[in-house]
């Protein structure tokens, strides 16, 4: 699907809980924002297993109902193969979710805090934000 940057934007609305998550090997970390950017929820483990997979979905229908939101957007860095579980998991559940270029992540990051370091919690924070402005691939 071919999207122009405002079809991007304006896929995140004011009902839009925007989940990024940055995909691992064992344990994926996934942080919530709303249209705005703000931090719903900071950053949270779950690991890469079903039972992973079924608390990060409740959490995520948890987040949905207490803050009000009707539509859930998920995005993440295809990171090799650990992302095509989780992947195949939303598709099961309804869930949209969106690939988001790793070049994006890492330039996002530096400007971020001029740092390079690896962080599973910020770079899903990174990610939920380069969502809501619709900097995805």
């Amino acid at each position: 699907m071919h999207f122009n940057t405002n079809q991007k934007i304006n896929q995140v609305s004011e009902k839009t809980l925007v989940i990024g998550i940055d995909i691992a090997k064992r344990t994926h970390y996934a942080c919530a924002v709303d249209e705005r950017g703000h931090v719903l929820q900071k950053s949270f483990p779950f690991s890469q297993t079903k039972e992973g997979f079924d608390a990060f979905y409740e959490r995520l229908l948890a987040l949905r109902a207490t803050h009000e939101k009707s539509v859930v957007l998920v995005g993440f860095e295809p990171t090799g193969h650990y992302w095509m579980n989780l992947a195949a998991y939303l598709c099961a559940h309804g869930i949209p979710f969106i690939m988001v270029n790793p070049h994006h992540v890492n330039r996002s990051k530096e400007l971020d805090d001029n740092l390079q370091t690896k962080n599973d919690q910020k770079d899903a924070l990174v990610i939920a934000r380069l969502m809501r402005d619709g900097r995805f691939s």
